[in-house]
């Protein structure tokens, strides 16, 4: 438990480092507060993400206990614990498509709630690779939203990639909280 324990304060380190990064495109609108978030944040931020993923499917791999590292990672990197989160997993469909709360993220992470039957564990999936790509980002205020990819790769060497939108809100200790998930994988015309 206090690798794990490390694990998300260092990936909270991460999101508040800020990494450099070259922004494609870069819109703010209306007031700012003294500590606006950044494309820097919003990578840094994306880049906590993947490390998270990565430490969930090692988790997997190893037979620990994926379950209360990923409720961790939902407490430190999502909103569910002070307000709301929409999200969209990529691979979530029908009823179960949309995740308002925690117990729904934390099924599609890492599986195993038969409220969520078909979710298997996006997380688990032997991932040994997770690259983000931001493309834009909107910042207003404390509110910042990124878009752009993540590439995966598996342990067998297949690679995918995912549109992916984040959605962040500075709390006022300066971390970032991810308010708003979007993900799907892009559209291919036949």
């Amino acid at each position: 438990m206090a690798r794990n324990a490390i694990f998300t304060s260092s990936v909270l380190a991460l999101a508040l480092m800020g990494c450099a990064s070259t922004p494609a495109h870069t819109q703010s609108g209306g007031d700012h507060n003294s500590n606006p978030i950044t494309m820097a944040d919003v990578q840094a931020a994306q880049n906590g993400w993947c490390a998270a993923l990565l430490s969930l499917s090692e988790s997997g791999r190893k037979g620990t206990d994926s379950k209360a590292l990923a409720t961790q990672i939902l407490s430190s990197a999502y909103n569910y614990d002070s307000g709301p989160v929409v999200f969209k997993p990529t691979l979530t469909y029908g009823e179960q498509t949309f995740r308002m709360d925690k117990k729904g993220a934390l099924a599609y992470f890492v599986g195993g709630d038969p409220s969520y039957p078909n979710d298997n564990g996006f997380a688990l999936q032997d991932w040994v690779k997770c690259r983000p790509e931001v493309r834009g980002v909107y910042q207003h205020g404390d509110v910042a939203i990124g878009m752009g990819n993540v590439y995966f790769e598996n342990g067998k060497g297949d690679k995918v990639m995912v549109d992916k939108t984040f959605g962040y809100e500075r709390k006022p200790n300066g971390s970032l909280v991810i308010v708003l998930h979007h993900s799907s994988l892009p559209f291919s015309p036949k």
